[in-house]
């Protein structure tokens, strides 16, 4: 929300009002006096008007996790463990998925409680690429790459695939960079070649690597340098 509105909501202002205190500096921001009235003001934002906190604001979180196989992305599930499943208890409050993998792919996975950074990172738009280690059932021949490269259609969605990058690294290994996350992308993209594929990983999500030192099931705090990495990143 607009701070200029947030002020005019607040009891006893109208717009005029808080348009005055902006220009007068008795709003104040994370304790920065503003007076731009478009200023975005979010949740975890601390603000104070004429010296009374009317916003205590809370810490917003960003997490990495090594997921599992075997787990859902979901924040809750009937039937299955899901991934905020592996956090302590004290620590799942409030934080939703930026992002999924599927049931038995393994590797980074990022939770926040801020809806509107998760929202730019997984938006179709953003372009962000997503790394992929992938083993497959039969061989990778030379001529994927160019298939990925030019996009396959997908029936269902009636939609051609971004291009993709492979880099073959064994006879049936291979990373793969995506831009986007169709439903069971990378199994429909190797099963156009009725090859199927045996173990998915991924291990990157734009310039945001997967921690070595996380076990499968473990998670961190994402430094501010690697935020930092993230809210750079055109996404």
């Amino acid at each position: 929300m607009r701070i200029d509105r947030f002020v005019t909501n607040l009891p006893g202002f109208t717009r005029q009002q808080a348009r005055l205190a902006l220009a007068l500096g008795e709003v104040l921001v994370d304790g920065q006096a503003v007076q731009d009235p478009c200023l975005d003001i979010r949740p975890f934002n601390s603000v104070t008007v004429r010296g009374e906190h009317v916003q205590l604001g809370y810490p917003a979180r960003y997490l990495m996790l090594h997921k599992p196989a075997g787990c859902v992305s979901a924040t809750s599930d009937p039937e299955h463990r899901t991934v905020l499943d592996l956090l302590p208890d004290d620590e799942r409050a409030d934080l939703h998925l930026a992002g999924r993998l599927d049931y038995n792919t393994t590797g980074l996975m990022l939770l926040t409680n801020d809806g509107q950074w998760s929202r730019r990172l997984t938006q179709p738009d953003s372009k962000l690429p997503k790394l992929y280690y992938v083993e497959t059932e039969q061989p990778i021949e030379a001529h994927y790459s160019q298939v990925f490269a030019a996009g396959l259609y997908f029936a269902y969605e009636n939609l051609t695939t971004r291009p993709a990058q492979l880099t073959v690294l064994g006879p049936r290994q291979a990373h793969l960079t995506l831009v986007e996350g169709r439903y069971h992308q990378v199994k429909r993209m190797f099963g156009h070649f009725q090859n199927k594929v045996t173990r998915l990983h991924r291990l990157a999500v734009g310039p945001l690597t997967l921690d070595p030192a996380l076990e499968p099931g473990e998670s961190r705090p994402l430094t501010p340098a690697e935020l930092q990495s993230l809210s750079a990143s055109p996404a």
